[in-house]
């Protein structure tokens, strides 16, 4: 073997990608920015960073049964986003 082949190429670069977008997350921190800035910064990387967790660590476009991982995947986004929502609807912006 190779040592292209025993090199994990795709996993150094997922986890240098992973450590760039923590510290563009910490930058908020550091760097006075508005909080509307920061959220957008945050929200962002933190969807950006959960991305290259599910392709590059779990292997998600690996499989055989790739389309059922991205449908799962999708469906908890929904059912996260619908709860979220659902609980900043009844409990902050005041539904009657």
């Amino acid at each position: 073997m190779s040592f292209k082949e025993l090199f994990p190429a795709k996993h150094l670069t997922g986890f240098i990608s992973s450590l760039l977008l923590t510290v563009v997350a910490l930058s908020v921190l550091f760097f006075d920015v508005s909080m509307k800035t920061g959220v957008v910064i945050l929200l962002i990387t933190a969807f950006m960073q959960a991305g290259i967790q599910l392709v590059m660590f779990m292997h998600a476009g690996e499989s055989e049964d790739r389309a059922s991982i991205y449908t799962h995947t999708y469906y908890a986004l929904f059912i996260a986003l619908v709860t979220v929502l659902g609980t900043l609807l009844t409990m902050i912006w005041g539904y009657k």
